[in-house]
């Protein structure tokens, strides 16, 4: 296939790359429910490239084509109270500070839908959520609140909204301008409308060498710079763009822009240069924690805590052949039985540990941390916790 070589945020060739996976799994959160289909499932080129003029980050070799998200994907959240803690955060900012409420929203990307309907009961809201991968009723709280099972395009611009929310699919998508001016064009007769957008942000995962934080289905990172630069492109007036969730997250607020405005702010910042080192450090972190678990697995066996693509990610990378991790732990019951996109390392639920005589669990979200460390405490499970970003510091 051809490479992407023109930056598809703002248009200009003076792109890097600074990552290269050849064959990596195209899926992180996908259902598998043998061994050998998980190890034989899609793969496809991982390619990391740096824009020298805005500091957009994207895959030059996506291939949109390969992707067919349905039922059998699932990235559901919610079974953490930590996240659902920061969920009921983030519904409380929107309706009590930024005013949603009576209102009618979209939400592009609305997964299992939890979000949306805490928004539309909480709110007193109308929404209609848009993605393939829903599973349940299409109706609910008494037609207030409904969902179409289809992607968010070009297509649904006749759907009138006073919000927009999108969170976590913008990095999912090859030519993110052409979303944001969807959604722009959806917002044609609704000036006064607002945009909330979230999505991971690179900064964290370059400046931290969280080497697991690049995986084929986020095709798209952006900084602070280039996700306004983004939105200016498209429309929009942004409002606001800050650091949420642990440093990981980046949030958006924007307006439609009533001119067409050339004030276009581009700027790469250190974005480049923090690449450069990245890609310096990868290989050398790759042997060290394949060596560091080796050495682990002297004292009994070694697990991960999370079957979500930070863990697919990592796995993949330091132990690709499944031989020195003995199995993933996960809280989303879903997930437990299944097998990890791959490598084919089991997904186990918290309480299978002493089963497998695991002896060290290494976390791969430090958000999570203090959640199982009371999980385990509670079960009275004697192991050793292991911080990854705690130890990327040392």
């Amino acid at each position: 296939m051809t490479l992407k070589t023109k930056c598809p945020v703002c248009k200009k060739e003076n792109v890097d790359i600074f990552l290269d996976r050849p064959q990596v799994p195209i899926y992180q959160n996908f259902l598998v429910n043998d061994r050998k289909s998980a190890v034989n499932i899609t793969r496809g080129d991982l390619q990391m490239a740096v824009c020298s003029n805005c500091g957009f980050v994207y895959n030059t070799a996506f291939d949109l084509d390969l992707l067919k998200y349905g039922q059998n994907y699932d990235n559901a959240q919610f079974f953490s109270n930590a996240f659902n803690d920061y969920l009921d955060r983030l519904a409380a900012y929107l309706i009590h500070e930024r005013g949603v409420q009576n209102c009618r929203i979209v939400e592009v990307g609305s997964g299992d839908g939890y979000f949306l309907k805490k928004l539309v009961k909480e709110g007193n809201n109308i929404g209609v959520g848009y993605d393939p991968s829903y599973i349940g009723p299409l109706e609910d709280i008494d037609g207030r609140l409904r969902f179409e099972q289809s992607y968010y395009g070009p297509e649904q611009a006749h759907t009138q909204a006073d919000v927009v929310i999108c969170r976590h699919v913008i990095e999912h998508v090859p030519e993110p301008i052409d979303l944001l001016i969807s959604v722009r064009q959806a917002l044609a007769s609704s000036p006064s409308a607002y945009v909330f957008f979230e999505t991971p942000t690179v900064e964290w995962i370059l400046k931290n060498n969280t080497f697991w934080d690049f995986f084929y289905e986020h095709c798209s990172i952006f900084t602070k710079a280039s996700l306004t630069t983004a939105f200016q492109l498209s429309g929009f007036q942004v409002k606001d763009v800050r650091i949420e969730f642990g440093g990981q997250y980046l949030w958006m607020e924007a307006s439609p822009s009533m001119v067409n405005s050339t004030n276009v702010e581009v700027d790469a910042m250190q974005i480049p240069d923090l690449a450069k080192k990245f890609s310096l450090a990868e290989s050398r972190l790759k042997s060290v924690w394949h060596e560091k678990i080796r050495e682990l697995n002297i004292n009994g066996n070694v697990a991960l805590w999370g079957a979500g693509a930070k863990g697919v990610t990592f796995a993949n990378l330091v132990d690709p052949q499944n031989q020195m991790i003995e199995c993933v732990v996960d809280i989303n019951p879903r997930k437990q039985g299944h097998f990890l996109p791959g490598t084919g390392h089991p997904i186990v639920d918290f309480m299978s540990i002493p089963l497998h005589k695991v002896k060290t669990i290494i976390i791969m979200n430090p958000n999570y941390r203090q959640e199982i460390t009371v999980l385990l405490e509670n079960a009275n499970f004697d192991v050793q916790l292991i911080d990854l970003t705690d130890e990327m510091e040392k």
